[in-house]
């Protein structure tokens, strides 16, 4: 699998949590707008691609020191990111999400829905990762999924949350693996 799509898949999964808390917000809307469509989209998009850049940083101060394992760390922080939505998905708590769009409401979410990329920016340290390709791709990707969410959301209701949620964490352990396989050569991509 090449790098681009390696990433857009990565960025899929990682968007997964962001689509499902958009989704709520659609539904909580009476009536939707693009505006605040793109609203929701730039705060999760901006987030989810700022903070695989701040996990990068924090990765490369210590990546060295822990070359040997990384491909571990990678594999664990991601299966347990993807089995955290997996949970989600299953769970039959009800997350009451509301319409308002004010910055502490949005900042509260955004920043919610992209620690699990904070821990993926990590992995990227190990990985030697292009960095803008990665956070331009996941911000972008989560954009659009998150505009798309709000609409879905408010047509359809929470119906596609669950779904979105274990896809995302399916994806997410299946990169975990990947990663793994490759670094003990047991599979070539």
């Amino acid at each position: 699998m090449n790098e681009f799509l390696t990433l857009f898949v990565l960025a899929v999964g990682l968007s997964m949590d962001a689509f499902a808390v958009a989704v709520c917000k659609g539904l909580a809307m009476k009536k939707m707008s693009w505006k605040n469509a793109a609203i929701v989209g730039a705060w999760f998009g901006g987030f989810q691609a700022l903070m695989p850049a701040i996990g990068y940083f924090l990765g490369v101060s210590f990546a060295e020191k822990i070359k040997a394992i990384d491909h571990w760390i990678a594999f664990v922080l991601l299966a347990v990111i993807g089995g955290n939505m997996l949970r989600e998905a299953f769970s039959r708590e009800e997350e009451e999400t509301s319409a308002a769009l004010d910055v502490r409401t949005m900042l509260i979410m955004a920043v919610a829905t992209s620690i699990d990329a904070l821990a993926v920016g990590v992995t990227f340290a190990f990985l030697n990762q292009n960095m803008p390709l990665a956070v331009s791709l996941i911000g972008i990707t989560t954009f659009a999924l998150s505009m798309t969410g709000v609409k879905i959301g408010n047509v359809f209701g929470v119906k596609y949350k669950a779904k979105a949620e274990f896809t995302g964490g399916m994806i997410l352990i299946l990169l975990g693996i990947k990663i793994l396989l490759e670094h003990l050569e047991i599979i070539s991509f």
